[in-house]
């Protein structure tokens, strides 16, 4: 358990760990509804569960939904699954409620008081976090963008700095059109566009195409100058490794809609965030009908072994010690 000494900020409370950095403390509630169930269908719901990690402490205050559900787990990078299924759903709509209690602390990996948690990559995790995945491929056109932002640079640290710049300074946050959302690397180098998957999508392509490691991670956002709210929906971030340093973190959306913070989220992640899964192309357990899942941050549903889209979201936090977020 770690000692905390509360200091109190404008609109937020924060608590500083032992090592000195920033955690919240907050509950979030993760609900949503199957809507328009047809009758007699097989119904199979997979929930993302999130985990304690060496950044967040995570406690299960309740969980309920009208099918049974219980505990699995994604075999190809660990993430935590509810799984439910019923032959016979006993009404037009089903609805599921997780809430937690969650420490989030922050990520400092590369300031001079760094929170490193070193690791060591055996052969198998290596070539899992340089190999592409279907909207990240590592040839062609992001290997090209990544010689050429790293010519001249030896280093893996400096490297994955220059792929950061690169990013930071080409792309713009913009949710217009389509195509954006995906995180389709393609897209983004011909769009110069997106949200934070397309960013970092593009990251992840580049640094593994110069040999660096790196790796997919979703969950929400958390306002920084609210105590409780709605979430309207996801945000995810990258980790890159580096020998001797271990996983170093990035968040290049939120550094371009906060350009102050530039520096900070090269090697940085604030502690306004919740994480619920890493990876891509997701298989789940037990295996889905339809095809791998993009990212796995929102519930999927299948009826009578297809994708089912009708789902209703909704997604709320209270920092500890304020009201109870509006649901």
């Amino acid at each position: 358990m770690l000692r905390k000494l509360c200091v109190f900020v404008p609109l937020l409370v924060f608590t500083f760990s032992a090592f000195g950095q920033e955690s919240r403390h907050f509950t979030f509630h993760y609900g949503f509804t199957v809507k328009n169930v047809p009758a007699g269908k097989k119904v199979r719901v997979w929930i993302p569960f999130a985990q304690t990690d060496a950044f967040q402490e995570v406690k299960l205050v309740s969980f309920k939904g009208d099918v049974p559900l219980k505990q699995t787990r994604e075999l190809r990078y660990g993430n935590e699954i509810f799984f439910g299924e019923t032959d016979k759903p006993g009404a037009p709509e089903l609805h599921f409620d997780v809430e937690y209690d969650v420490l989030r602390h922050e990520r400092v990996a590369l300031n001079p008081a760094p929170n490193v948690r070193t690791a060591a990559l055996n052969e198998k995790q290596r070539r899992e976090n340089l190999q592409p995945d279907a909207l990240v491929p590592i040839a062609g056109l992001p290997a090209e963008l990544a010689a050429r932002v790293t010519q001249g640079k030896t280093n893996p640290l400096e490297k994955a700095r220059a792929i950061y710049q690169y990013v930071f300074t080409t792309m713009k946050y913009d949710k217009t059109g389509t195509g954006w959302g995906r995180g389709d690397v393609l897209y983004a180098c011909d769009a110069k566009k997106g949200n934070c998957t397309d960013f970092h999508s593009l990251f992840i392509a580049m640094a593994r195409a110069q040999g660096i490691p790196a790796r997919f991670e979703i969950g929400f956002p958390l306002p920084a100058d609210k105590h409780s709210g709605e979430i309207a929906g996801y945000h995810c971030w990258s980790d890159f490794y580096i020998d001797g340093k271990g996983w170093i973190p990035v968040d290049i959306s939120e550094a371009w809609k906060h350009p102050e913070k530039r520096d900070y989220f090269f090697g940085s992640h604030d502690v306004n965030r919740m994480q619920f899964s890493m990876g891509r192309d997701l298989h789940l357990n037990p295996q889905q009908a339809g095809s791998p899942l993009n990212y796995f941050v929102y519930p999927y549903v299948e009826v009578d072994g297809k994708e089912y889209p009708n789902v209703s979201l909704a997604f709320s936090f209270a920092d500890a010690g304020s009201a109870v977020a509006t649901r």
